[in-house]
């Protein structure tokens, strides 16, 4: 594990114990270890806010913490799923932190089902989202303002480019990339680890994983609905106070469903939500 110390010096560190378990972006309390160059970790300090997900076991995986911008990439290839993009901006909602959507690789034949339908859906609703390119260099520079100064995440499917965006970011940040799989048309895996970067007009990046698929770690079916804005602001007219939008008589939700105010596309999403974080609550 890389610490990096209040001069701006990186250090390799170790983990004091078993329970302790520090994520990308954690404040941490740490101490030279005597005669050696490492360091070791021995607290973690209060988090401003966490990703998680749940893992296989039913039990909450931090994925990092204390970042103020969640950047969710989806691209012309692999297919977007844009049911995790969906997840992803649910997770930011409920840690209380910026959620942007970055479609990449335009350079390429640009999806013609869906893709610049549902940019519209988060444009809308009032996600900032982004059109580029990590080979061509298109709109960039949109992307270098919008992380300006702030602690970010870039997250995403596998082969989304991620690693190809914060390699045009940070000039030194020199990560590896892999070609989509022509067989399966999925991505593969680049990083491994998470790994956080300043960047040069400021502020950080953490480059993380990519996934085939993402969850966020929510309890409960209020905290599904938080997780979709529009969703959120209309629950206030619905006939019950604890409504589910699913079944319910007098749901304000589904009627702007309906009536095509809110996207048919995101409510089942969080329908889809809803039924996985009933399903794990009943697992646990």
């Amino acid at each position: 594990m890389r610490l990096k110390l209040p001069d701006g010096q990186l250090v390799n560190a170790r983990i004091k114990g078993k329970r302790l378990r520090p994520v990308c972006g954690d404040r941490v309390v740490a101490e030279p270890i005597e005669s050696e160059e490492d360091w070791l970790i021995t607290a973690i300090n209060d988090r401003d806010n966490e990703l998680s997900r749940p893992n296989q076991r039913g039990q909450t995986e931090v994925l990092a913490a204390n970042v103020d911008l969640v950047v969710v990439v989806a691209a012309a290839t692999p297919k977007p799923d844009w049911f995790i993009v969906d997840r992803y901006l649910s997770a930011t909602e409920n840690m209380g932190v910026t959620g942007a959507v970055v479609y990449n690789k335009i350079d390429l034949e640009p999806d013609p089902s869906d893709a610049t339908e549902v940019l519209k859906e988060y444009e809308v609703i009032g996600y900032p989202t982004l059109r580029c390119s990590a080979k061509s260099g298109a709109s960039l520079d949109s992307l270098q303002t919008l992380l300006a100064g702030k602690t970010a995440i870039i997250v995403g499917q596998s082969g989304v480019g991620k690693s190809s965006l914060i390699n045009y970011l940070v000039d030194s940040a020199d990560l590896a990339t892999a070609a989509i799989s022509e067989k399966r048309g999925e991505g593969r895996h680049t990083t491994v680890n998470s790994m956080m970067l300043e960047l040069p007009g400021g502020g950080s990046v953490i480059d993380s994983p990519g996934v085939r698929d993402y969850a966020p770690a929510l309890l409960s079916a209020e905290q599904v609905g938080r997780g979709f804005r529009e969703i959120e602001a209309t629950r206030m007219r619905c006939r019950f106070a604890n409504c589910r939008h699913t079944r319910e008589p007098g749901c304000a939700v589904k009627k702007d469903v309906e009536q095509g105010r809110i996207s048919a596309r995101r409510y089942e999403s969080y329908k889809r939500l809803l039924n996985l974080t009933d399903r794990l609550a009943r697992n646990t």
